[in-house]
């Protein structure tokens, strides 16, 4: 008998269409069908706290550790992760090593009025959850009061309307599989906010000794985003990099070369360190740990000064 497959997955509407869409990819590159494939909503710490910084609170494990949980005592055979929200390591005995092709990575800007980001009044207030994306927007004008928000798309683009905010950052990713392309003011490019590493990428975990599972997620892998998914996070593991690390980090790959950014920011946000590099494609690891360690010396000899 053919086995059914159960996907472990957030509760919040983004998560279970990200969850629908890779039971639709399983479906297209198997022999399973809709009935052997079931989807389960696992809460979260992430989703349960709302009223502060993930940082502050125990960190990106938050959106992951109770779906890993469930991973670990076999009660799911795979989970469903926004990359940009799992911790840079991996819990032992776990495996994140499929990703569906990414969608666009940018930052979108959502703005009471349709007016332009940089038109904004005096001291706006602008909702974020985000150190980096805190650290960019000051970056274009330092005038801009940077205030915590959280929730999910729909509470956050409430919260715009009723006034608490003039202006919330979220990625295009998310707006697009919600379709709410609509409410978009504005798309930053890559150079006005590098995004979080793996910003608009689709992750897939299973137990790395459940040989079935790996076997069938080898099919719906998507080559290109595998290798732009370890480089960006191979940065990540090179910096510690969890919620309260301000980086940003981007790679392209144009046939078979990639190029791979990174900024990082002091604590205070007051200093960036930067790189940009290239190599061959099949060199996407150690371009990544190049990076991480270049970043990592350059923000050490800072702080020694």
């Amino acid at each position: 008998m053919k086995k059914k497959i159960k996907i472990g997955s957030r509760g919040s509407k983004l998560a279970l269409l990200y969850a629908q869409k890779v039971k639709e990819k399983i479906i297209e590159a198997t022999d399973f069908v809709d009935e052997d494939i079931n989807i389960i909503k696992i809460s979260t710490r992430g989703d349960e706290i709302q009223d502060m910084r993930l940082s502050d609170v125990g960190g990106k494990g938050l959106f992951s550790s109770s779906i890993e949980q469930e991973l670990q005592k076999k009660n799911i055979n795979i989970a469903v992760h926004a990359l940009k929200d799992m911790p840079a390591t991996e819990t032992e005995g776990l495996l994140t090593d499929t990703f569906l092709e990414r969608t666009d990575a940018r930052e979108i800007v959502i703005i009471n009025g349709k007016k332009k980001f940089k038109d904004l009044k005096q001291n706006a207030i602008i909702g974020t959850s985000s150190y980096r994306r805190q650290f960019q927007i000051k970056k274009i004008r330092s005038d801009f009061n940077c205030k915590l928000i959280r929730g999910n798309v729909d509470t956050r683009i409430k919260k715009l309307i009723d006034g608490e905010y003039d202006a919330i950052i979220l990625s295009y990713a998310g707006i697009k599989f919600l379709k709410l392309e609509d409410k978009i003011s504005e798309i930053f490019s890559i150079g006005e906010l590098i995004p979080s590493a793996g910003q608009g990428i689709i992750a897939i975990q299973c137990r790395e000794n459940d040989k079935d599972m790996i076997s069938m997620l080898k099919k719906i892998n998507h080559k290109e985003t595998y290798q732009r998914a370890h480089a960006e996070r191979n940065i990540l593991k090179i910096l510690e990099g969890d919620c309260e690390t301000a980086v940003g980090i981007y790679s392209k790959i144009d046939e078979n070369k990639i190029t791979l950014e990174a900024e990082l920011f002091s604590l205070d946000g007051s200093q960036r360190f930067y790189e940009k590099k290239s190599d061959n494609s099949e060199n996407f690891r150690e371009l990544g740990n190049e990076i991480g360690q270049i970043l990592k010396i350059k923000s050490n000899n800072s702080y020694k000064r």
